[in-house]
């Protein structure tokens, strides 16, 4: 028979345990059995004076996060207004039915007052839990990195002069006419914040030729850089650095966010050294793409006594003339020797560049029959050879190995997926936050929040939904089996 009306007394008090109305195989609750988050109250105990009112409980800011990296939310705001109604939110963060959350505004205050080196620390706590675990190899460590949005229009981007001349007006006259700065100097001054992040400010953002972003700059993030994704118009973003462990967790052992003016292969040895001496490990394998194959990068991997699987540019169809293998070195008498059998001797150093040009002498080879396919100078075929032409004749030595081409198929399954879910999934396409140091407390916590999935999947979570839908971290066995071979 057709039931009564649904009555609305929603206004009677109930007595309700939240305990009681969480399911016990709720995400949160494996969440809150799994990670350990005890050690954040020491992590922050400086952070705070010894008196005055007493302040939220920094694991309530923290699992907040936690809570808006695994529902896939972009505003804070939107955030207290979900774990307010959400009762698996407000078991996890500890809150009774009628306790007040937390105002949104004090997420940007906490957040300020922790700052980026509190972000890293949590982030290197999370990789023990993760090593703990045995969720860490150590021999193997993958390298790359992903465009990222920054928060900032292009209608933002005005001349860094302007921007400067703009500053000046607004203040009171100075005794004396201070001179614009110039782009050294303006770039100089956003290597300040790079030297933070544990980079050498001394590095330049560009090398001979002056980039579109050195002289324009976005008053909205000044620190964003002009970037062009493939098949996508220019904008403002960042690079977002990876350093992954090659086990099977897919641990993530470090992250930086620099500018996008910033060379993808710039910040690697520094990335590299810094998880040597910090998890100190012995890796036998550096796998990286071609952007990492630059000769200093593989110079200094190789003299660690590890092997740098990385491609290295192919020089040989990049023109119509011979390639540099179809000249032979003769070490004995430093020279090469051409396809015709003639000499090339060395003829000047670059010691910048660190590499000699070698070149055949101008009649003989101006009289040459296979000229046409050799060079179109007129004052003789050149080849340069790098100082440090041993290491790169070594890496060229493994491109034949069988490990190296397994290397290569795994790095398209080990980390280019990490950047694929934390765009997806966990608001990494385009940063909330804006500036340098905040965009990297974001991405620091997105690595944490991949590294927590790994970690609460390795405690049994297993394959059952995430909250907010995001993909869980294990690899597929497919693919799994793919790179083992």
């Amino acid at each position: 028979m057709l039931g009564p009306p649904k009555s609305r007394d929603l206004r009677r008090s109930v007595v309700v345990s939240l305990d009681a109305l969480v399911p016990r195989d709720h995400f949160y609750r494996h969440l809150e059995r799994t990670l350990d988050l005890a050690f954040v109250r020491d992590l922050v105990a400086d952070c705070y004076a010894g008196g005055g009112r007493p302040s939220i409980d920094p694991v309530v800011f923290f699992k907040l996060h936690l809570i808006m990296f695994f529902e896939g939310l972009r505003s804070e705001r939107h955030l207290l207004e979900s774990a307010n109604l959400n009762l698996a939110h407000r078991w996890y963060l500890g809150y009774h039915l009628d306790e007040p959350l937390p105002d949104h505004s004090s997420l940007s205050k906490i957040r300020t007052r922790l700052g980026l080196p509190v972000f890293r620390r949590f982030f290197e706590a999370v990789v023990d839990q993760c090593a703990d675990a045995g969720l860490v190899w150590g021999a193997e460590l993958l390298f790359d990195a992903t465009k990222v949005r920054a928060n900032a229009s292009m209608d933002t981007i005005v001349p860094v002069l302007h921007l400067v001349d703009d500053h000046l007006a607004a203040l009171e006259p100075p005794p004396e006419p201070a001179a614009p700065p110039t782009l050294a100097e303006a770039n100089a001054a956003r290597w300040e914040l790079l030297e933070e992040c544990r980079l050498d400010p001394e590095r330049p953002s560009t090398s001979y030729y002056e980039r579109k972003s050195d002289g324009r700059i976005s008053t909205t993030d000044p620190d964003a850089s002009l970037m062009k994704p493939h098949g996508e118009r220019a904008r403002l973003g960042y690079h977002d650095h990876y350093v992954v462990d090659g086990g099977k967790a897919r641990i993530i052992l470090h992250t930086l966010v620099t500018p996008a003016a910033v060379m993808e292969n710039q910040p690697m040895l520094d990335l590299l050294r810094r998880v040597l001496f910090r998890r100190r490990l012995r890796p036998h394998t550096v796998i990286a793409d071609t952007t990492y194959g630059t000769t200093e990068n593989i110079r200094a991997v190789e003299e660690m006594g590890i092997r740098a699987y990385v491609p290295l540019p192919d020089w040989e169809h990049q023109r119509d003339f011979f390639g540099p293998s179809q000249f032979t070195y003769d070490a004995a008498q430093d020279v090469y020797v051409c396809p015709q059998g003639e000499l090339l001797r060395p003829s000047r150093r670059e010691w910048k560049a660190e590499k000699t040009e070698y070149r055949a002498d101008a009649a003989i080879c101006n009289a040459c029959p296979v000229k046409a396919a050799c060079t179109a100078s007129t004052q003789g075929r050149q080849v340069h050879r790098s100082f440090h032409a041993d290491h790169l004749d070594r890496v060229r030595g493994y491109h034949e190995t069988e490990d190296y081409k397994k290397a290569m198929r795994k790095r398209k399954v080990w980390v280019e997926p990490l950047f694929g879910e934390a765009k997806q999934w966990h608001g990494l396409r385009q940063f909330r936050l804006r500036g340098l140091m905040k965009v990297n407390m974001e991405g620091v916590f997105v690595a944490a929040g991949q590294n927590v999935k790994r970690l609460v999947q390795a405690h049994g979570w297993g394959r059952r939904p995430w909250p907010g839908g995001a993909a869980g971290g294990a690899v597929s066995v497919a693919s799994f089996a793919l790179v083992r071979g």
